[in-house]
């Protein structure tokens, strides 16, 4: 049946702040960046890996009324939307300590766990991040 899974999305109340964390900290590239009118349809991968895209998406129409967009826009806020974003590293330890120093903001630092090296980060608008170092074999 299928083959793979080609996006995912995550919530942003300001898609050009997340251009700045996402591609100007984090490292990620732009996928695309396309004004389709009502929207902009953002995406950003791991630089080298655009099957999987992440779509940066501002609450809003079309996709749901004003109304539901403001609920929306206050649960991302208070991190409550429930998604995950869990990126791998080769260095855990040294990746925290370069985004450390551009400001990023920790919720947990690296961290031993039997699967590897992780630990937790928010994004300026809530959502939860994780990057792992996986445990070798």
């Amino acid at each position: 049946m299928f083959n793979a899974i080609t996006h995912t999305q995550i919530y942003v109340l300001d898609q050009d702040e997340a251009l700045d964390f996402y591609v100007g900290k984090l490292g990620l590239e732009v996928a695309a960046d396309v004004d389709m009118g009502p929207m902009r349809w953002l995406t950003v991968n791991v630089p080298g890996h655009p099957e999987h895209q992440v779509l940066l998406e501002k609450p809003g129409p079309p996709a749901m009324s004003e109304e539901t967009a403001a609920q929306v826009r206050d649960l991302v806020t208070k991190g409550a939307m429930g998604g995950w974003l869990i990126l791998t590293t080769d260095d855990c330890r040294k990746t925290y300590e370069t985004l450390l120093a551009q400001g990023v903001e920790f919720t947990e630092e690296p961290t031993e766990r039997p699967y590897g090296t992780d630990c937790g980060l928010r994004d300026p608008f809530g959502n939860r991040l994780r990057f792992t170092q996986l445990a070798a074999g």
